[in-house]
């Protein structure tokens, strides 16, 4: 069994690293997450509907956002249209089955997606491939794409119209920022509708 004293050392280091890229979110990420809840503010003002893509735990990032933004966040107010695509096991395992892994997401976006909706794309590398066939077909329905990263010039990055990277080797710790700066968002959009209303 590992040494109190290691382990303290350990949940140091983890947090220091944390503390490292909380910084670094406030110095260059403030500007994205305030242009993606207006991108997303926007598109459900006009009648748009947010879609959310993503593997492992950010699929499970995904399902958090959907919650938050269907049921509430803090105020209380109208359910949104979201939907977060790895959630029908029955479709994404037949897709999976008949077509590929890598068309999971694009025949939903093929499916459901229109003008003026956003794909919101989460892969903490920027290169899973269903991720990047969703936001490609995404784009060509002329829909927009947010993208959630965790390495910097990614080819996600470079086919999104935003992009908010954590920047990290980590992906346990892109996955960490990534729920501060999507529950930042989720404030955001529900204050932008809620301005007027009683908390």
């Amino acid at each position: 069994m590992p040494e109190i004293t290691d382990m303290k050392e350990k949940i140091s280091d983890i947090i220091e690293e944390h503390k490292k890229l909380v910084a670094q979110l406030e110095k260059t990420g403030i500007d994205t997450i305030a242009r993606a809840a207006g991108m997303i503010t926007e598109s459900l003002k006009n009648g748009g509907c947010l879609y959310l893509c993503g593997n492992g735990g950010s699929a499970a990032d995904c399902q958090h956002i959907a919650g938050e933004l269907t049921g509430r966040f803090r105020r209380e107010r109208e359910a949104w249209p979201k939907v977060a695509l790895s959630t029908d096991t029955s479709i994404f395992t037949s897709i999976a089955n008949d077509y590929s892994f890598e068309d999971i997401f694009t025949r939903q976006v093929e499916a459901l997606v229109n003008k003026g909706d956003i794909l919101w794309a989460f892969s903490t590398s920027g290169t899973s491939a269903n991720i990047l066939a969703a936001a490609k077909l995404a784009k060509q329905k002329d829909a927009r794409v947010i993208a959630f990263t965790g390495r910097s010039e990614s080819p996600l990055e470079k086919m999104a119209d935003l992009c908010f990277c954590a920047n990290t080797e980590y992906t346990s710790s892109a996955q960490e920022i990534h729920q501060l700066a999507y529950h930042i968002i989720c404030d955001l959009v529900e204050q932008s509708f809620c301005d007027n209303m009683t908390m």
